[in-house]
């Protein structure tokens, strides 16, 4: 199936983030790589880098999305279902040659404390996953808070230990998170 040119370049954008971040990735790069002309980028995103950057993060928080729908949806059983999760993750990580890791997180770090469209589509992503996790633990009994709260720590701790994956090129760190995240989603008794 032929891709248009627009979703090359979301696609190429993403994966640049997902590898060199948002300050160190280039417009004139993303075109080159996405075999488009720079005045097709700029035709589809007349905003430049930051447009294109907001729209391969929202690809990437659907891609995120997708992947932790099948973890969740394929365990009935939460604490499964979130060790299922940093497994995937690990699995990715670590085939990808630790090179591939939050395109979400790179962009949101790189333009903490602006008022950023780019920090608009990484909370979005981030709530966005949250709503995921949350979903599963009221499907599974939980209490609608206990549920919210228990989501933003599965999230935040799997983005926190995919970082960590990441720099000391092991998996250890998203497989440990997966095993304490499951304890703790455990201890709950539901």
């Amino acid at each position: 199936m032929q891709t248009s040119t627009r979703d090359r370049i979301v696609v190429t954008a993403a994966r640049l983030l997902q590898r060199q971040g948002y300050v160190g990735t280039g417009i004139k790069q993303i075109a080159r790589e996405a075999q488009a002309t720079l005045g097709s980028v700029y035709h589809f995103f007349p905003g430049g880098k930051e447009a294109v950057a907001v729209a391969a993060i929202k690809y990437s928080g659907e891609e995120f999305a997708t992947l932790l729908r099948q973890a969740l949806d394929g365990e009935d059983d939460p604490a499964r279902a979130v060790t299922s999760c940093a497994r995937q993750l690990a699995d990715g990580l670590r085939e990808s040659g630790w090179m591939d890791g939050c395109p979400v997180t790179a962009a949101a770090l790189e333009t903490l404390g602006t008022d950023s469209e780019i920090q608009q589509a990484c909370a979005d992503a981030l709530r966005g996953w949250e709503r995921l996790v949350s979903d599963k633990l009221l499907r599974c009994g939980f209490s609608s808070q206990t549920a919210r709260e228990l989501a933003t720590t599965v999230i935040g701790a799997l983005e926190g230990a995919e970082v960590t994956a990441q720099v000391t090129r092991s998996e250890e760190p998203l497989l440990t998170v997966g095993r304490q995240l499951a304890r703790l989603v455990s201890s709950y008794g539901v």
